[in-house]
This record gives structure tokens, sequence and C-alpha cells, in this order.
């Protein structure tokens, strides 16, 4: 069965759907999924080199008691799925067009899962800087790709590749993260994995 996700690697809802989509799949050991991870940008006007978590807070709600309740209600929903949110330790909010290529690259090692998992990682519980060249080379190593693959697999092409998905993303209607295509149905924002389960079910033919 095939799983199309649209995620962003600085989207907590996506770390959860992700999580959730998972421990989905474990209710189905003899089918076969082909999941695919197809990159979205939340802020594809992001500089390069990011900017600080309490600019990003100012530009986006107006600062940052005004997120305060929005990611209070996504750290409960994130326990729900024994995940324990940092947002405390993040410093930066960063551009993640690197992180997307990482992961595009972590498909021909058939890592992609792993990869994903370890970048929503470093970025929600860890508060590392996803755009940083030196954490997401290092999250390469750890998973034995080699630093000059993903060096050179960081050319105009690719990234290009990264930014033409959110014109498909917009020809689709998608306007908010994580969205699911399974099978022949769609589905959007974080969802339990008993409904995503449900989802999959009813796709079985």
């Amino acid at each position: 069965m095939k799983i199309n996700v649209f995620a962003d690697t600085i989207c907590g809802w996506c770390f959860i759907g992700h999580t959730n989509l998972n421990e989905a799949l474990k209710k189905f050991p003899n089918l076969k999924f082909d999941v695919h991870h197809t990159p979205f940008q939340l802020n594809p006007d992001m500089p390069t080199e990011g900017i600080s978590r309490d600019k990003y807070l100012e530009i986006k709600f107006g600062g940052k008691d005004y997120a305060a309740l929005m990611y209070e209600n996504m750290k409960l929903k994130a326990k729900e799925s024994g995940l324990d949110f940092n947002f405390e330790k993040i410093k930066k909010t960063p551009n993640t067009v690197l992180s997307h290529l990482l992961i595009n690259l972590s498909k021909q090692f058939n890592l992609q899962n792993k990869i994903i998992e370890k970048i929503y990682k470093s970025y929600f519980i860890d508060g590392l800087d996803i755009g940083d060249m030196k954490i997401l080379i290092n999250i390469a190593k750890e998973n034995n790709i080699p630093k000059n693959v993903f060096t050179n697999f960081i050319n105009d092409r690719n990234t290009e590749n990264i930014n033409s998905k959110i014109l498909i993303a917009k020809e689709k209607g998608i306007n908010g993260v994580p969205f699911f295509e399974i099978g022949k149905d769609f589905i959007s924002g974080s969802q339990s994995s008993i409904q995503l389960e449900n989802v999959i079910k009813s796709n079985i033919n």
C-alpha cells in the first residue's frame, strides 16, 4: 500500500503524525507499505541561516505569550504519543531545505524513516539547529551515510526539486501539514494511530 506524507521537519504536529503512523503500521505486519515523504515548507521564505526562535514567534504569533497556548496543546498531544517536546531548548527556527535534502538522500539507503525520526528528535527533543550543516552531517554519519555523499547531494538540481514540491502541495490544495495520502483517502492533521489504522483498514482490498 502506498502512503504519501506531506510534512515539514519543524512541524511538531508532523512529528506526532509520523509517530502515530509508525504505530499504526505495526498493526499490519503482513502488509507491505511504501511510505513516501514529500517535503513541505511552512516557511518557504525563511533565510538560509534561519532566525532566532524569539523573532520567529514574534513574526508568526505576535510573541511568545500568544504562541504559548498552542504549544502547550501540542506538548500534551505529543505526550499522548510518547513524545516529550522541549520547546524551551529551541533557540533557532531553521530553514528546512537541507534537512529535506538529507531525507531525500536517505531513500537511496532505505533509511528514510530512521533519518526523519532522528531529525525530528534532534529539533523537538534536543533543541538542535536542524538547518546547521554540521548537525545534519552528524545525523548522516550516525546512520552510515558518508559525509561526502551528503554534501555532494546538495546541489542546485536537488534543491530545486525540494522547492518545486511547494507547487505540488498548492495544486492539491494542501495548506497545512501533516497531510496523508493513504490509498484512496486524503487526511489532514496529526491523526491518532487508531484513526490512521482505520483508514489503512478501509483501503485493504
